[in-house]
C-alpha cells in the first residue's frame, strides 16, 4: 500500500517529507537501522521530486513551443 501512496502524493507533499527525513537525520537521533531507512526515503523522495519537476519542465516547454508557433504564425500573417 505505501507504494500507492508514493505515487499519488503531490510534489508539495514529497518535498515537505523529504524536508523532514532531513530533519530527522540531522537531529542526530535516530538508530543506524533508523538512519539507513530515512536515507533510503529520502533518495526515493528526491527521485519523485526530481522526476515532477522534470516532466513540469517538459510540459512547460511544449506549452512554450506552442506559444512561440502561434506567435510566429501571427506576426508571418500580419506581415503578409
Amino acid at each position: 500500500m505505501a507504494g500507492k501512496s508514493h505515487k499519488t502524493q503531490g510534489f508539495e507533499a514529497a518535498l515537505s517529507e523529504l524536508e523532514q527525513v532531513v530533519a530527522d537525520m540531522e537531529s542526530g537521533k535516530l538508530s543506524l537501522e533508523d538512519s539507513l531507512a530515512a536515507y533510503k526515503r529520502g533518495a526515493e523522495l528526491l527521485q519523485a521530486c526530481r522526476v515532477r519537476l522534470d516532466d513540469a519542465q517538459q510540459q512547460v516547454r511544449v506549452l512554450e513551443e506552442g506559444t512561440l508557433k502561434a506567435f510566429q504564425i501571427a506576426g508571418d500573417a500580419s506581415q503578409s
